[in-house]
């Protein structure tokens, strides 16, 4: 998966500890691929959505795909930055 680039933090005396921006990111992480774990079992389902016309449940599938690659995409992010600061 392609990521914009993204500004990683430099781990300096006077900033945030290195083992506080590992641990907030890898919360981050955690929290987030729970996420994508709650919404890909809210997959929509062709039942609810036949009663709407042929396209509806498609439509329904191509929105539920975009909020995953979303989910996906800043999962990927925080890994980034979890991996640059570890």
């Amino acid at each position: 998966m392609r990521s914009p680039t993204i500004r990683l933090p430099t781990v300096h005396l006077n900033g945030t500890s290195k083992a506080a921006l590992l641990d907030g990111y890898l919360n981050a992480v955690s929290a987030v691929f729970a996420a994508t774990e709650a919404l890909s079992e809210a997959a929509p389902n062709a039942r609810d959505y036949y009663p709407q016309g042929d396209d509806a449940f498609k439509q329904a599938q191509d929105e539920h795909n975009a909020r995953m690659m979303k989910l996906n995409s800043v999962l990927f992010e925080l890994q980034q930055l979890a991996e640059h600061v570890a």
